[in-house]
């Protein structure tokens, strides 16, 4: 399938003529019928109706005649931006509030630095929320947790993190001042935890993991907000397990904050790169993932994601 049969076709349906549509394309009426069937055999179905009147769409083929003309604006506005070299638009995008933490001021100078005439809206929500606003197509792009990728969307395995029990390092405050430098979620099940709710990729992953151990987590507090979950952390009112991103705010985290490792594989998040199904997107959107997915890869490769290796 060509671009340019699709535009044959999307002119042939709007002047209902194929005589009319080849005079406008300024083709020999025999080249544009032969286009037309090579697309219908192509197709396996019938996209239009002739009569001595003329021609109209057949039911598959209007609903082909609306996707084409998306395609061809689509198109057309690559073809200008890479004309003006200066992609222009708009797409939004969501990161948990962990993720943010790691990606969000590179991703936000690396679109600049591309893309100056693309205005970037990003939205900082835990990933049960995005999810639903993806679902909704409030947003173009989001980084979700595997668990949660839709059907509809197109999904991007990127990465995986590993899961630490962070506790206070205050000694007056500290939950299990005698940790070892590694755990397993077993280990886990007498700690008072302040965790987020079950609507959220983390919970879901740690539930599995509990699950697969054999015992409940001892979950004192719930509470989707990271900033607030960690200040209840910070001052010794339980502790947690998230990805080391939850303190990569902190420039005192090493002071503040007492990380340990969990040792089960299971106890591991997955982050993919969601969005709208290409069709759907942009070519803005098209440009921001590859230059989302860039700024992951840029830091697990140099280190600044601690505790995240790609997996593809």
């Amino acid at each position: 399938m060509e671009l340019r049969q699709l535009r044959y076709l999307v002119r042939v349906i709007e002047l209902g003529s194929i005589s009319r549509a080849a005079l406008d394309l300024e083709l020999v009426q025999s080249a544009l019928s032969q286009q037309i069937s090579r697309l219908e055999s192509e197709l396996s179905t019938r996209l239009l109706q002739r009569s001595s009147k003329g021609v109209t769409p057949t039911e598959a083929g209007l609903a082909f005649f609306r996707e084409a003309q998306l395609v061809l604006r689509h198109a057309e506005q690559a073809v200008r931006s890479a004309q003006e070299s200066r992609l222009s638009g708009s797409v939004s995008v969501g990161m948990a509030p962990t993720t943010a933490a790691v990606l969000g001021l590179p991703l936000l100078r690396a679109m600049r630095e591309r893309y100056p005439d693309v205005r970037l809206h990003v939205v900082e929500s835990l990933s049960g929320h995005l999810t639903g606003m993806l679902n909704a197509r409030q947003l173009d792009l989001a980084m979700l947790f595997d668990s949660q990728a839709g059907r509809r969307w197109s999904v991007m395995p990127l990465l995986e993190e590993k899961l630490f029990l962070i506790e206070s390092r205050r000694p007056e405050l500290a939950t299990t001042l005698k940790t070892p430098r590694r755990m397993s979620v077993a280990q886990l099940a007498g700690l008072p935890l302040i965790l987020p709710t079950g609507l959220h990729g983390l919970r879901s992953t740690l539930e599995s993991a509990f699950a697969r151990a054999k015992c409940k987590p001892n979950v004192v507090t719930e509470i989707d907000s990271l900033a607030m979950l960690m200040d209840a952390v910070d001052s010794g009112l339980g502790c947690t397990v998230q990805p080391w991103a939850a303190v990569g705010r902190y420039a005192d985290a090493a002071q503040r904050f007492k990380l340990t490792e969990i040792s089960d594989t299971p106890a591991r998040r997955a982050t993919a790169l969601c969005s709208l199904s290409d069709d759907e997107l942009s070519p803005a959107g098209l440009a921001a993932r590859v230059v989302l997915a860039d700024c992951a890869r840029e830091a697990v490769h140099s280190g600044r994601w601690v505790g995240a290796r790609l997996i593809s």
